[in-house]
């Protein structure tokens, strides 16, 4: 099996880490920081917002199980690309919508898919997703791994992980493990 790696960031992580986990062909998730300057970044440096970093995924998957532009329909049908540095309740810089592509392929499935959305008008509001380069991808502390999956009960996780993934296995049926 050859794998591809991808990495979004749409908010907070344990809401995107959960929803991807459940794909099928999706391999492995890691929740993490990437998208700024700051070296060796940890979750207490990325709140601040001056790292310029977003909380972000890297998701290893199998292209023949779940292509890269299947990826970016769930990403875009997932939170609100159209809100600056916000999901929710969440704002800042580490909360921004962005993909960060590991390849020229994956820059131009994400333009293109954005142009598509944009032209279709299913967002009223602009498309703010930031589109860069992955440069450095730093891992996230041991307790934000499947922080869905140990905490399921927690109040967070209930409000506003649960719907989303809700909204998920209603729209995504048939890309579910």
């Amino acid at each position: 099996m050859k794998t591809e790696i991808a990495v979004f960031g749409g908010g907070c992580f344990w809401c995107t880490e959960a929803i991807f986990s459940a794909l099928n062909g999706v391999v492995s998730v890691k929740p993490g920081y990437a998208g700024g300057d700051g070296l060796d970044s940890d979750y207490e440096s990325v709140s601040t917002g001056e790292t310029g970093h977003a909380e972000v995924i890297k998701i290893e998957f199998d292209p023949s199980v779940i292509p890269y532009r299947d990826l970016l329909d769930v990403f875009f049908h997932t939170h609100n690309p159209t809100t600056m540095n916000q999901q929710g309740a969440d704002i800042g810089t580490q909360y921004r919508s962005i993909i960060l592509y590991t390849s020229e392929e994956q820059k131009e499935a994400a333009e293109k898919v954005i142009s598509d959305l944009e032209n279709s008008g299913e967002f009223k509001d602009f498309i703010v997703t930031e589109i860069k380069p992955l440069h450095e991808f730093y891992e996230a502390e041991d307790y934000h791994h499947n922080y869905f999956a140990k905490n399921i009960d927690a109040a967070y996780c209930q409000v506003v992980i649960s719907p989303k993934l809700t909204k998920l296995r209603e729209k995504y049926k048939a890309k579910l493990k």
